[in-house]
Order: structure tokens, then sequence, then C-alpha cells
């Protein structure tokens, strides 16, 4: 079943210097699976996931021939339409926790705010549902973590602060931006497997963008790579490191290697023709 449909996705800005595109013709369609995007910086992967939740503003333009989730046409929802959806039935984790959490306020608080101001939940109930969402990404003392704030918390706890915030309304997709890069490998692959577990256990789509190549093979079900605001190449994540166009290639070879030989990582060479 086709819980997302992206056609022709286009993201511009109007600038002084002329008009910029940071999304160009982007297609693809979401299941309830795991997609990774992967690409270099400025390629257009969050972007790309920003435009699904409409949260692109002027001077950006959304345009697509189509974007629809379950059955709604996202193009032609107004805001009150989107702000239902937003963190309801699609959230986004951000990439960094420390400039996505409140510092003035504690965790607790910011866990609580939408089910009190949206759902108009009773602060008892509110706070159950808060401990219960910190437990699932297995903090273990979901009760000091509500009265901390968030510079009290490492970057990994932060992390999973970000993550029981947008799963506490049970979304059916997930967008996860690069919810693993300032984690080290232990705290990363704990992440990982609460995000499989939500992925497996409750039936959600999870878009996962990363610059991280190696990470997405083992992790994803697909993947999309993305180049100057464009999909290159679409393949099954297994088959990633055999990937066949010249730039996913040219960043696999960029990839460095445990035992390999001490020399500069090569340059990528690229190529007019990829852009087109």
């Amino acid at each position: 079943m086709t819980l997302l449909s992206v056609e022709n996705l286009r993201v511009t800005f109007d600038t002084e210097a002329g008009l910029v595109e940071a999304v160009r013709g982007v297609s693809f369609a979401l299941g309830r699976e795991r997609l990774g995007i992967v690409g270099e910086s400025g390629s257009g992967k969050t972007m790309t996931g920003r435009a699904v939740l409409r949260l692109i503003r002027h001077p950006g333009r959304i345009e697509a021939d189509r974007m629809v989730f379950d059955g709604q046409d996202l193009m032609a929802a107004d805001d009150a339409a989107m702000r239902a959806l937003r963190g309801h039935r699609i959230a986004m984790v951000m990439q960094d926790p420390k400039y996505s959490l409140n510092p003035v306020m504690k965790v607790g608080a910011q866990l609580v705010e939408g089910l009190r101001q949206r759902d108009r939940m009773p602060k008892a109930e509110a706070r159950a549902k808060a401990v219960e969402a910190l437990t699932a990404v297995q903090i273990r003392d979901p009760e000091r973590v509500m009265e901390a704030y968030p510079h009290e918390l490492s970057g990994g706890m932060g992390q999973r602060v970000m993550i029981a915030m947008m799963l506490i309304p049970n979304p059916d997709l997930l967008i996860a931006d690069e919810p693993t890069s300032a984690l080290d490998v232990t705290v990363q692959a704990e992440v990982l497997s609460i995000l499989d577990a939500l992925v497996r256990d409750r039936g959600m789509g999870l878009i996962f963008i990363s610059h991280d190549l190696r990470l997405v093979a083992r992790f994803c079900d697909r993947v999309l790579v993305m180049y100057k605001g464009k999909v290159v190449e679409e393949l099954a994540a297994k088959d990633l490191m055999q990937a066949k166009h010249p730039y996913t290639q040219g960043l696999l070879n960029c990839l460095p290697r445990i035992g390999g030989a001490r020399e500069p990582l090569p340059a990528l060479n690229r190529s007019a023709d990829w852009a087109l």
C-alpha cells in the first residue's frame, strides 16, 4: 500500500542572484517501509523532507504535479489541514536536538505541550503519555529526564527525546533528518534499533535522510541518491555498494576504509551531465 506519492516535486527560492532550484523534479512513492535519501550537503535531501510537510516559507516556493499522503492532496491542503497533519500523522525529527529543543523549558513540558494545546488532554494523562514515549525510546529513568533541561542531556539522550516527542501522536510517517549524525557508533546503533522497531511494530513509513552511505545500505529498504536537487539513482539498499551511477560510485570511492592505504581520499570528479 502506498502511503506517500510524490511526482515532479520542485522547491525554488527567489534570490537577488536569481532563481535557485533546491529540488528539481523529484518523484518517489513510499509504503510502510524505510526509504533512505542520500547525497552531499546541499543536494536537496532536507528540502525534500521539509517540502512534504509544506515547511518551506517565503521566498521559497513548492510545486509538484502530485503530492498525496494517504489519499489526501498535500498541495491542495490549506494551512489548517496541514497543521492537523503535522505531528499528528506526519512527524519530522530534525538534525540536531540542541537547536530543536527549547533550552529554557524542561523536557517534560515540551513533550506534553502538543498534547495539552492540540488535543486538550488532561495534564496527568499527557504526562503519562510522555513518560511512556520516553520509555519506548529506551530512556532508563524517564521521570528524571522529564524534569531535566536540554543542556543536561547528552547528544544521544537529546536525540531520543526528539524521537519520543515525534512519536507521542503515533504518526503514520516519520521523516528523520540525520538522526544519528552527531552520535557515537554505540548510541547510533541503539537509535537505529529504536527506529527499526517502530517501523516494524507500528507499521510506520520512514524517510531516513543521511550522508552515511554505509549506514543507509545496512538500515534502509530502498535508497534515493540525490545530486544538485534531483534524484540520479534509485535502488534497493542492499545493492547500494554496487551502484551504477558514476556520482554514487564516486561517493562510495571517497569513503575511508579501515586498513586502507594511508593516502588522501580521492576527490569526486564531477560531470555536468549529472545535473541535467
